[in-house]
């Protein structure tokens, strides 16, 4: 391969930037939920947040995303919210 060619199917910039931002999402929602003391509940939360990821994992048009990353740090805020005031 010629220096300066990009192989066919990668990533631009702009979307790996995006993926890493949707994976760090994903993985803050999964330690949030590891903070739920109930074991069914827990089950549940992950259940979801997983197949809510899987659903839009073909995703491609940027401003979807970005609202999809937008709603996602929204709700984890929200179960962060309600674990702290669980916990007092």
């Amino acid at each position: 391969m010629a220096v300066g060619r990009v192989p066919p199917g990668a990533l631009t910039l702009r979307q790996f930037l995006r993926r890493q931002q949707v994976l760090q999402l994903y993985r803050n929602i999964l330690r949030a939920i590891r903070e739920v003391p109930a074991e069914q509940d827990r089950r549940c939360l992950k259940e979801w947040a997983r197949e809510e990821f899987k659903r839009n994992k073909d995703a491609t048009e940027e401003d979807a995303i970005r609202m999809m990353i937008t709603q996602g740090n929204m709700q984890l805020q929200e179960l962060q919210r309600t674990l702290k005031l669980a916990k007092s």
